[in-house]
């Protein structure tokens, strides 16, 4: 049983924990990191078959270690991540405990630091770090009755086409997750109908330079603040198949059905906004406008990049654009399982201190919570526009670790009395 007093414990054994757990070992603070399952757990079996990394392999990863298998500018499937978080673990001798779940996080009262429970005993704490992510708890709208005559889950749970029963697919949702699944339906010779919502949309490269470059040198990882209302855009972007563009139009030309968002369901019919148009028109403003940027970047610099003008090149509209479906009866387009690629909420259940707001949310500046001794980390935009990415949740673990030694430091400090001074 777990009894021991430790500086800090990190929740959670993925990319945050483990980047936190270097940095605080960086400083030679003590610490363990608890992970409930295994290290980077859900890249394993949270996710479907074929998922890659969104960025490529010179990008997507700490700075400390390459991946030594993969191509710089390949796009490094999901087990070979998890792998790669295990080996770096390993390499920097994080003190991860698998298989040891967090049940309760409480202030001690009347002192300084936090009673930690577990399944495997209970923890005294002075800090306390939140390395949960943002990938918590799939999000499944209650629109479809459970006992519908459908198939439903959640992006999370989808591992490949065979895991389906025959028949037509409806998924629902047009980020990362849900055009990278429909894509592939379509590959297997599923008839895919995709609920398209909100979105932005981005050349996967263009002029020679992978997307996650441009926003590098363009400054948009760093961005601190986001515009009103884009906290919670979905991007329409994929390392699939030796990464390609998402282009909604494209898909529809192969197939693939484009409706407008999922409002409604009753009697076996689906409803759908009348959104579609300006939903795939705002992608393509921001498709287009990264391109300006990217243009007015290589002329002010001087640079010799290959031009692309078929970036440029906007598809006619489909038909399913032009004269967009309204409802869908499910049965009587053959459709038998539904895809919720809807996201995820957070479940910070076992964290009962004062670090959450009105709603509900991490209360935090740069991770730091409004609870002095607890933090966050792995969050979008805990920092900046990168802070949920590989690289950049590393770049947030070494600030929060700083701030640590820091009230570590403050902690430790003794004043020396009258005649210590003296005799000194």
């Amino acid at each position: 049983m777990i009894t021991e007093n430790v500086d800090v414990v990190v929740v959670g054994g993925g990319q945050a924990g483990i980047a936190m757990s270097e940095h605080l070992g960086a400083h030679g603070i003590g610490h363990v990191v608890l992970e409930r399952s295994r290290i980077a757990e859900r890249w394993r079996s949270e996710r479907w078959d074929s998922l890659v990394a969104n960025g490529p392999a010179w990008h997507d990863r700490f700075p400390g270690m390459e991946f030594t298998k993969h191509d710089p500018d390949e796009f490094v499937p999901k087990e070979a991540v998890a792998d790669y978080f295990e080996a770096y673990a390993s390499k920097i001798g994080a003190p991860v405990r698998c298989g040891v779940e967090v049940t309760r996080v409480r202030k001690v009262e009347g002192k300084s630091g936090f009673e930690v429970e577990t399944s495997e005993g209970t923890l005294q704490a002075g800090h306390v770090v939140a390395a949960t992510g943002p990938f918590q708890v799939p999000v499944i709208p209650s629109l479809i009755p459970s006992d519908a005559a459908v198939m439903q889950i959640h992006s999370a749970a989808y591992r490949n086409p065979s895991q389906l029963p025959d028949g037509a697919v409806m998924v629902v949702g047009a980020g990362s997750s849900g055009a990278q699944i429909a894509e592939e339906l379509m590959a297997a010779g599923r008839k895919v109908y995709l609920s398209v919502g909100p979105h932005d949309r981005t050349p996967r490269s263009y002029r020679g330079r992978d997307f996650v470059w441009w926003l590098g040198v363009l400054g948009k990882w760093d961005l601190q603040t986001p515009a009103p209302g884009t906290e919670h855009v979905t991007v329409a972007i994929s390392g699939a198949n030796g990464g390609q563009t998402v282009d909604f139009r494209r898909f529809a030309a192969s197939g693939i059905t484009l409706v407008g968002r999922t409002a409604a369901y009753e009697d076996g019919v689906l409803r759908f906004s009348d959104d579609l148009r300006r939903n795939i028109e705002q992608g393509d403003r921001n498709y287009l406008s990264v391109l300006d940027e990217a243009d007015a970047y290589v002329a002010r610099h001087g640079l010799d990049f290959p031009p692309d003008p078929a970036a440029r090149d906007i598809r006619p509209d489909p038909d399913c654009l032009t004269n967009p479906i309204r409802e869908l009866d499910l049965a009587g387009a053959g459709i038998t399982s539904v895809i919720w690629a809807t996201g995820f909420a957070r479940d910070y259940g076992w964290l009962q201190v004062d670090a959450f707001d009105e709603n509900g949310q991490p209360d935090h500046r740069r991770g730091v919570s409004t609870e002095p001794g607890v933090y966050f980390l792995g969050l979008p935009w805990l920092s900046r526009r990168g802070s949920s990415f590989i690289w950049g949740v590393w770049h947030d673990a070494r600030f929060i670790a700083d701030q640590i030694a820091i009230q570590l430091a403050y902690a430790a400090y003794r004043p020396m009395n009258r005649s210590e001074a003296v005799n000194g």
